[in-house]
Formats: C-alpha cells, structure tokens, sequence
C-alpha cells in the first residue's frame, strides 16, 4: 500500500496574496457574521498564515482599510474627460454605482470597522486615506494644466466625498438619478447659475 503524498503547496505572488486576503475581508464582511471579522479568519479563508497578515498589516484596522482603498481605486478610475466637471461627474458616478453592490456595501461596513482605536492605527488609516486622496489630486492637478480652478481638496471631500459615506453609514439610499451630478453642480456652483439659466 503506497502512502498519499501531500499536495504540493501553490506559491502564490505578493500580488496574488494580496488580492486573496483583500477578497476573503470583502467575502467575510458580506455574511451575517461578518461582525466577527478576524485576522485568523480572514487567514483561513485567504489561505494565507496569520503570521504573514500581521507581518504585512500589522493590525486589523490597517488592513481593513487597505482593502477598503484599493478596491475603491479599483471602482473609481480616473476617466479623462476633458473638464474638470466631467472629471469629477464620472468619479463620483462611479463610487456610487460601487455602493450599489453588495461589495460596496461590505466596504462601508470595512469602514465603520477599521476605525482606529490607537495612535498607530489613526497614522496608518491616514496613510492609507491619503493613497485615495490621490486620485482627486490628480484630477485637480489635471484641471489646473488644462486653465480651469479646481476647488481646494477640503472642499472636495466635505461637498462631494462625505454625502455618499454618511448616506451609506446611516442606511439613507442614494436617489434614483442625477444625484453625483447634483453634487458636482454644488461643489462648482454650478446649481444655482443653470436654475437661473
């Protein structure tokens, strides 16, 4: 009688690892018991040791919101479409067709859950913040070598950024239509001028 050899273990790139880890968070966070999101049982279902997490993360919260920002990179390109209204149209177009799909939903809750209960963890959520800051950077900076003036990026992110969070927070559901839209016009002052038109 031979013995049964073990399966050959697959090696995986840092790329691949990655992308499995991030898809058992998003995996996880969409069942019910998502509430009990761990670094083992995210391990287990990534098939990646928990070791190897906390080397690379480091905590729960930084790679919640690792995941949370590469996905939303992923979700949000950034579309050149000449203007820096268009720009920003099909950005936020995009984020919120994102947060119409279970996977976006589940990132919201990612959200909620990786805020940061020490000062380490609020320093590595900020870097993490800032990775996605770029991508509105970058369409300002677009903006301003095509001639126009892009509002301050504080601006973007209270007028533009933070309505669909606190909507997807507090459960409140986006309008059928027109509603990024809505917000660029109020973000470029734009409203008032066409209702006036």
């Amino acid at each position: 009688m031979t013995q049964k050899q073990p399966a050959a273990r697959i090696r995986r790139s840092p790329e691949q690892v990655r992308a499995a880890v991030h898809q058992a968070v998003i995996d996880l966070l969409s069942e019910p018991e998502g509430e009990d999101l761990t670094i083992p049982a995210i391990a287990q279902r990534s098939g990646v040791n928990h070791t190897s997490l906390y080397r690379r993360w480091g905590s729960l919260d930084a790679l919640l919101a690792d995941t949370v920002t590469t996905r939303l990179e992923r979700d949000s390109p950034l579309n050149d479409t000449g203007s820096l209204r268009g720009d920003l149209t099909a950005w936020a177009e995009a984020s919120a067709r994102s947060m119409h799909t279970p996977e976006g939903r589940a990132l919201v809750r990612a959200v909620i859950l990786s805020m940061p209960s020490s000062t380490q963890d609020q320093t590595e959520r900020s870097q993490h913040f800032l990775r996605r800051m770029h991508s509105i950077e970058q369409i300002r900076e677009r903006a301003t070598a095509r001639g126009e003036d892009p509002p301050p990026l504080e601006q973007i992110l209270d007028q533009l950024i933070a309505p669909f969070y606190i909507r997807a927070i507090f459960g409140i559901g986006l309008p059928a239509t027109g509603y990024p839209q809505l917000l660029v016009d109020r973000l470029l002052g734009t409203a008032d001028r066409r209702a006036r038109a």
